[in-house]
């Protein structure tokens, strides 16, 4: 199996999983600060078998979820990347770009900064016409980062997550998008000022 690419940004370096990230990987998904806009915590073996999903997505499909690594400490502190949605709604089958983080690297505009990077990849590597992002109505921090990557969100578009169960509180969810044109518009080429 081929590894993923190495992607890097100033502060973070977006790569491969290795077998010394399951135990700090498990401890981020068995935060219910992290997991506060998912149905449930995730067991060690959960968190395992998802490090084991991400890893056969890349080998499918060339891209996919990169653990993330801060440069200055190699600390794993989530992950970021796209994956195929492909479950029963309006706007699959799409590419989803997503990212999560533990509670200690919040803030520090890291999953900004990361997404940034992966949808380069997105766009430029592998020649997407459009990204995709969907979480819960009152997940406001993700929900932040989609707008710094100037995607859009038309509330008309919002919708019921297929593998969360009807009628839970975390069901319905926003779509938020980011077609190429936007993305070239909006955001210059390397050693470029920003719009």
């Amino acid at each position: 199996m081929a590894d993923p690419p190495l992607l890097s940004t100033e502060r973070l370096y977006l790569r491969g999983w290795r077998d010394e990230d399951r135990q700090p990987y498990a401890a981020i998904n068995a935060d219910p600060h992290v997991r506060e806009f998912f149905p449930e915590l995730l067991t060690h073996e959960q968190s395992d078998a998802q490090i084991a999903v991400f890893e056969d997505h890349f080998a499918a499909h060339g891209f996919g979820m990169w653990a993330l690594e801060l440069r200055a400490s190699g600390e794993l502190i989530g992950f970021t990347g796209m994956d195929l949605a492909t479950y029963d709604a309006h706007f699959a089958p799409a590419v989803e770009i997503g990212w999560r983080l533990a509670r200690s690297a919040w803030g520090h505009g890291y999953a900004t900064e990361a997404a940034r990077e992966a949808l380069r990849f997105g766009f430029d590597e592998l020649e997407l016409e459009e990204l995709v992002a969907c979480t819960a109505p009152a997940n406001l921090r993700s929900r932040a980062v989609m707008e710094r990557l100037h995607m859009t969100h038309d509330p008309a578009e919002d919708f019921d997550h297929p593998e969360i169960a009807a009628g839970h509180p975390l069901c319905r969810h926003v779509l938020y998008r980011l077609p190429v044109q936007r993305w070239r518009l909006l955001v210059p080429p390397a050693g470029c000022a920003p719009v």
